[in-house]
């Protein structure tokens, strides 16, 4: 049998045996199986509990018992020894991971266009490059014929509500009515026009 799975974990037992040699560890975080003796001068009690050497040696322990695991914590401090500077820089590097972000490479048509002059390729479209009107969204409705022409006579769009051609419909009345415009009645063919394409968007019922 291979030591290794295709996932490269090792499954041997004596690598288990070593990841566990330390006991099985119970709630309070003592390893309840574990036949040391505490650390400390002059204790005699069992060592259950594990506590870093020191800040460069995070992987290598020290045992104690409860009481003086507790003590040892008390009087730890990672950045013992350090510079304020190095203390920053340390912070820095754990905001992300221990991995600094790289600049990414060019890749070979940024090289190209780089050759040309060009630093971004959008920039050979000039002006337009950045416009990006979409997908226009007039004409998106199915109308019959009268209301297609209804809703261009009132200057409207057929993706509106009715009360958005109301609007429409009220500032064209403002215009072309004798009553609101000072009585001039040289429009009133274009007003009829007018009424007659708001009724048919006031009957309908593809307008909300």
């Amino acid at each position: 049998m291979a030591d290794k799975d295709p996932f490269n974990f090792d499954l041997r037992v004596s690598t288990d045996k070593k990841k566990r040699r330390g006991g099985r560890r119970g709630m309070s975080g003592a390893f309840e199986t574990s036949q040391r003796v505490c650390q400390h001068d002059g204790c005699e009690e069992p060592g259950q509990y594990r506590a870093p050497k020191s800040p460069d040696v995070l992987d290598d322990y020290l045992w104690f018992c409860k009481d003086h695991v507790r003590e040892y914590n008390l009087k730890w401090n990672f950045f013992e020894g350090t510079t304020e500077a190095e203390m920053e820089a340390q912070m820095e590097r754990d905001r992300v991971w221990d991995r600094p972000t790289k600049s990414f490479k060019k890749s070979v048509e940024e090289r190209a266009w780089s050759r040309l002059g060009v630093d971004d390729p959008h920039q050979v479209l000039g002006g337009n490059a950045t416009r990006n009107p979409g997908k226009s969204i007039t004409g998106t409705r199915r109308l019959p014929p009268t209301e297609r022409r209804a809703i261009e006579i009132l200057e409207a769009k057929d993706h509106w509500t009715k009360a958005e051609v109301r609007k429409s419909y009220k500032a064209l009345i403002k215009v072309l009515h004798p009553d609101m415009n000072g009585g001039d009645r040289s429009q009133e063919e274009q007003l009829q026009e007018v009424v007659w394409a708001w009724d048919q968007i006031k009957e309908s019922r593809n307008f909300k």
